[in-house]
C-alpha cells in the first residue's frame, strides 16, 4: 500500500466513524461527542470516558485506545484488521463504545 492509498483508506475510516456518531446521536440518546483534529477522532461519552482513534502514517496503521486497551489495525484490502488477529475495527469499536456508553451501539463502514 502506498502512502496515498493509506491516507485515502484511513480518511474513509475516520469519516465513517464521524458519520456513525451523527447517526447514533440522531437515533438514540447516547450523546456521543466526537471531535476531529487532523488524523485523530476522539469520542467522548456521557460518563467522561473516551475512545481515541488516530492514523499512524509511517506504519500505515490505525490505532484505537479505549478503556479495554490499545489496538492496532492494518487494511487488508477489504477491512481494517487487528494486527494481533483479534478481529475487525468496526466490531471492536462497536464493542468498546457499547461498553463505555452503557448502551448497545453499532458502528459500521
Amino acid at each position: 500500500m502506498t502512502d496515498l492509498e493509506f491516507l485515502a483508506c484511513a480518511e474513509r475510516l475516520l469519516l465513517a466513524v464521524e458519520q456513525n456518531c451523527d447517526r447514533i446521536n440522531d437515533s438514540t440518546d447516547a450523546d456521543v461527542d466526537n471531535q476531529r483534529t487532523g488524523g485523530m477522532v476522539t469520542l467522548t461519552f456521557r460518563n467522561g470516558s473516551q475512545i481515541i482513534i488516530n492514523q499512524q502514517k509511517p506504519l500505515h496503521e490505525i490505532w484505537m485506545a479505549a478503556k479495554s486497551g490499545g489496538y492496532h489495525y492494518r487494511f487488508d484490502g477489504a477491512q481494517w484488521q487487528c494486527t494481533k488477529g483479534s478481529g475487525e475495527f468496526f466490531e471492536h469499536l462497536s464493542r468498546d463504545a457499547s461498553a463505555q456508553s452503557g448502551m448497545a451501539l453499532r458502528f459500521t463502514e
